[in-house]
């Protein structure tokens, strides 16, 4: 190890932030108990929300649905059929401006937005599977109350509302059919559902759904008989239970503690916090400002640092794709910086990102050693696995496997593959539409 990598090193475990110092095994444990808890309707930093929906049931051929996929700024619509080998055919697909992005709107408007939007389809189908990837509570006949919005979307008395129940209303005021069966899931369940059909060839034991974008979560299968706080459930089947993992209550560092009091939302979702898109980018830039108060850096590079006013993920990302190029902000501050503080700069970004992927292999092997599956190499455990971090953020993804495979698989003896499902949302919301 270089002498830089030791300073670093040295630095970031006085400030509770080095990688090599989380035990695994203890974390993954304390993430399984946390979920134990929460399915047992105890205090825990895991919601562990029963969605109400089933995987068993084979797909029908042929037979259209309507989905549509609601989050962020977008919203999306389209008819999906599947061949009789499985294969999500997509039809008359749009993309449009979620309702209330520009404006304020009501509730009826915002509804009636939405059936504007697919006039032109609502007859395809009785069924809808609708992705409405913002905080819901499932009801058991899979309809969801809006619990909030995100900031970007101004309609506040759809807050508290039930989604297909309110679509109905909106179908009827229309004049068009509203006797629908609308089911209601959010995007980590549809990117766990979209794996069934876009490998259908291939044999699992079962599946989790994991996103790592702007925010990130985790979903998988859990028996019924094992989600004590619902009474009635059919101790024989099984349900998606939709984690919001982002929420775990990890260990956090000095720096962590310090970037979690700046965010809009001190003390909430701190897992996310370490390791998401809308955060990792200000993580990074927190410990740098704390590597310069620990004087890591020299005093020419230091205030070159010092004049960087923000860093996001893209940033990050962009730095670690090509550190010597003058293209990302921290790039530009350390273009003629000596090779120490570059090497410095380098060392503690691909540090943090380090530790992001030890979490993210962490959250995923608790998930899968709490179902017990893939122990048989020759099924093992689909990780659908969707977000631009996951993907985008160079390294990563190589570290989470590798980190799997050394815990999960060789310590434990569990088996996993990840996958990516082009247009998962969509294929997810209609599967769950058809058999549920």
């Amino acid at each position: 190890m270089s002498e830089v990598h030791k300073k670093v090193e040295q630095f970031l475990r006085s400030r509770g932030m080095y990688h090599g110092d989380i035990d695994t095994s203890r974390a993954a444990q304390r993430f399984i108990e946390q979920m134990e808890a929460g399915l047992a309707g105890q205090d825990s930093s895991l919601a562990m929300i029963p969605t109400y929906i089933e995987m068993g049931k084979s797909l029908p051929v042929g037979e259209p649905v309507i989905v549509m996929d609601a989050g962020g700024t977008n919203f999306r619509a389209a008819v999906v059929t599947f061949d009789e080998n499985g294969v999500a055919v997509i039809d008359k697909l749009r993309k449009k401006k979620m309702p209330g992005i520009d404006k304020e709107v009501s509730a009826a408007e915002f509804f009636d937005i939405i059936v504007d939007y697919i006039r032109d389809i609502v007859e395809a189908s009785r069924r809808i599977g609708f992705c409405f990837s913002y905080n819901c509570v499932i009801t058991p006949d899979k309809d969801g109350r809006l619990v909030v919005f995100s900031k970007e979307i101004k309609a506040p008395q759809v807050v508290g509302q039930m989604i297909g129940e309110n679509l109905k209303a909106a179908l009827k005021r229309a004049g068009l059919d509203a006797n629908k069966h609308v089911v209601i899931l959010n995007d980590t369940v549809t990117t766990l559902l979209s794996g069934k059909a876009g490998f259908a060839d291939k044999q699992y034991d079962s599946f989790v759904g994991f996103i790592l974008g702007t925010g990130t979560n985790t979903c998988y299968i859990e028996k019924n008989n094992n989600i004590k706080k619902v009474s009635g459930l059919d101790a024989g089947k099984e349900m998606i239970i939709n984690i919001e993992s982002g929420a775990f209550e990890a260990q956090q560092g000095e720096i962590d503690k310090k970037f979690d009091a700046s965010t809009d939302s001190p003390g909430m979702q701190k897992f996310e916090k370490m390791l998401s898109g809308a955060y990792l980018g200000g993580l990074c830039f927190e410990t740098i400002k704390s590597a310069i108060e620990g004087g890591l850096f020299s005093s020419p590079a230091a205030e070159k640092l010092k004049k960087i006013k923000t860093l996001n993920t893209k940033n990050v990302s962009d730095y670690l794709a090509e550190p010597s190029a003058a293209f990302s902000p921290l790039g530009q501050a350390i273009f003629n910086a000596s090779n120490y503080d570059k090497a410095v700069t380098e060392a503690l970004i691909s540090a943090i990102i380090e530790r992001a992927a030890k979490l993210v292999a962490i959250n995923l092997s608790a998930v899968i050693l709490k179902t017990g599956k893939g122990k048989n190499p020759d099924s093992p455990v689909c990780i659908v696995a969707e977000g631009t971090t996951y993907y985008n953020m160079p390294g990563l993804k190589e570290k989470v496997e590798k980190y799997l495979d050394d815990f999960l698989t060789g310590q434990k003896g569990c088996h996993y593959q990840i996958v990516h499902v082009d247009n998962a949302t969509l294929i997810g919301a209609a599967i769950a539409g058809l058999t549920n």
